[in-house]
């Protein structure tokens, strides 16, 4: 009855646009492992967000290639910037940047979820592969013109949106292909946009250096190069995505609900969910676990270098201030292996983390980000002040595996809070508070080295009070981590409520087990392989290339 069910479905689906959520509904013989990689294709693309700093030095001599000096212009408005064709662009008019494309990944995330909700997520993809990939395309005609606010425009705003669009546009589709695993779903998808500036970073180096020349810097073609190949791999991602039926669920599964009073069967309308004090405490526990960790991701580097100074290339006892510029030189390139380290940890943390907190829950999988948060970040100080630099960097390693965590573990405490109805617009919403984050720890971080700068303070005692500013943060997210309760039943929908905004475009009120009609089945298949490997082999790649310049920490 089910089989005949759905079919039904899915023949009225075909009479909407090839591009509408019905016409994204699994037929029968779909392997549900085909959607990760599909959202992995997107988020590893997208993540060369966290990359984009690769360009900034070769554009910043733009027009000055092959000559002594930069073609400076002093006191320089960001007006002038913006339009200047004789003017070298300074670095800090081209990191804001990423700034607006971060901004604009909260904010179009937050605008455009309950569009993604009713469109599906293939016409997201396909609007985040226009943005991202169009976005660098637009940057690379900017360059080539020497036009800046074309940059800002193309890779900051349009970028942005397309960042938005792209990081929720899977949420919701693999919290519902995998209600058995959500964590690990979300996962695998997050995990990739982690991933994405280890893989794009290098591979943005080697197509500058193939294609700088005497009078040529090679992004503009580096960013056209990049831009199309995001466009056709987004592209691959957006409609290698399908829904599944409704009330489709693995086989034998148990109700969730059943097994937690913290996960819910029922579903929280959009409209309603922030006005729930559990959506606020969820965005400020995401808000102070991100704020500490990007924190420490903006200044990683200088931080190295000012703690252990001439330790790290042999000479212990000799500060960062008495180090010439080629030993300056030497451990800004161990700083940099530090901060690969990091982003690996990050990138790994965001599929362990994720997957652990099926086992343990997700409300105790963000306690044990504060609580061991809080005391890593205590406990750095003490590593710094014994001057044991491996120490140090295995705190700030699981520190940062937590920060990324924070990132996939996100979803599905949103979808056993608040259930899966809306789960990617609720999602949208709440990153925000990245967006609040990404202004907020990196100048309070800052702010206080500098304040430690001018009191006279030098080496292992510069990031002290830092550090113990940051365990401060994590020990409120710990608070507003601990307040949140299953919501009460006034705030989920009816039954003739849910009926009423239902999109997934089967007429079916009966439940459709695993394999009616072959829809989900798992395991192995040749096209699963496929799909795999072709996500697999790049992340690999930048596996091994962070690896390779992390070695430097310990030669």
């Amino acid at each position: 009855m089910s089989v005949r069910v759905a079919g039904a479905s899915l023949a009225d689906a075909r009479s909407h646009g090839w591009l509408s959520r019905d016409n994204t509904i699994a037929e029968p013989g779909f392997n549900r492992w085909l959607v990760p990689p599909a959202a992995l294709a997107i988020h590893l693309c997208i993540g060369m967000s966290y990359g984009l700093s690769v360009f900034w030095l070769p554009l910043s001599r733009a027009l000055s290639v092959g000559q002594p000096a930069p073609a400076a212009c002093p006191d320089m408005s960001i007006a002038t910037a913006l339009f200047t064709t004789t003017c070298d662009w300074r670095v800090s008019d081209l990191v804001i940047v990423f700034s607006i494309g971060i901004v604009m990944l909260g904010l179009s995330a937050a605008v455009f979820g309950g569009w993604l909700e009713r469109a599906g997520p293939r016409k997201a993809g396909l609007a985040a592969a226009l943005c991202w990939g169009g976005g660098f395309l637009i940057g690379a005609l900017g360059v080539y013109l020497h036009q800046l606010w074309l940059i800002w425009l193309g890779m900051g705003l349009i970028g942005g949106i397309g960042l938005g669009l792209g990081y929720i546009s899977p949420v919701s589709t693999l919290v519902k292909w995998f209600p058995d695993r959500r964590g690990m779903a979300t996962g695998m998808a997050i995990m990739g946009f982690g991933g994405g500036a280890m893989i794009g970073s290098p591979l943005a180096t080697l197509l500058i250096n193939t294609f700088k020349t005497p009078t040529s810097a090679g992004v503009w073609q580096t960013l056209a190069v990049m831009g199309g190949l995001y466009i056709v791999a987004m592209l691959c991602g957006a409609f290698g995505y399908r829904v599944p039926p409704a009330g489709w669920q693995p086989p034998d599964w148990v109700a969730p609900s059943a097994k937690s009073a913290m996960i819910t069967s029922g579903h929280v309308h959009l409209d309603k969910a922030h006005k729930t004090p559990q959506f606020w405490l969820l965005w400020t526990a995401l808000a102070l676990n991100v704020s500490a960790g990007i924190g420490v991701l903006a200044l990683a580097s200088p931080m190295l270098q000012e703690i252990f100074g001439g330790a790290l290339i042999g000479q212990p006892g000799v500060g960062f201030g008495q180090l010439d510029a080629g030993q300056k030189t030497q451990i800004a390139a161990v700083a940099a292996g530090f901060v690969g380290l990091l982003s690996l940890f990050n990138i790994l943390g965001r599929f362990f983390w994720a997957s652990m907190s099926d086992r343990i829950g997700r409300k105790l999988t963000y306690a044990t980000f504060f609580v061991l948060g809080c005391l890593l970040y205590a406990a750095a100080p003490w590593a710094a002040g014994i001057g044991s630099k491996a120490l140090f960097v295995l705190f700030f390693c699981v520190i940062l595996s937590m920060y990324g965590g924070g990132f996939s573990t996100i979803p599905a405490y949103l979808a056993d809070v608040f259930g899966t109805q809306f789960v990617g617009a609720i999602h949208g919403r709440i990153l925000t508070a990245w967006s609040t984050a990404g202004m907020v720890g990196p100048f309070v971080v800052t702010a206080i080295r500098q304040a430690q700068v001018d009191a006279g303070i030098q080496g292992a005692a510069l990031y002290t009070r830092t550090m113990y500013i940051l365990a401060g943060f994590l020990a409120v997210g710990f608070l507003a981590n601990h307040l949140v309760r299953p919501l009460a039943a006034r705030w989920f929908m009816t039954d003739a409520e849910l009926s009423a905004v239902e999109v997934e475009g089967s007429a079916s009120s009966a439940p459709l087990r695993f394999g009616s009609g072959g829809i989900g089945r798992g395991g192995f298949s040749p096209l699963a392989g496929l799909a795999w490997l072709a996500v697999g082999i790049p992340i690999l790649w930048g596996i091994w290339t962070t690896l390779s310049k992390s070695l430097i920490l310990f030669s």
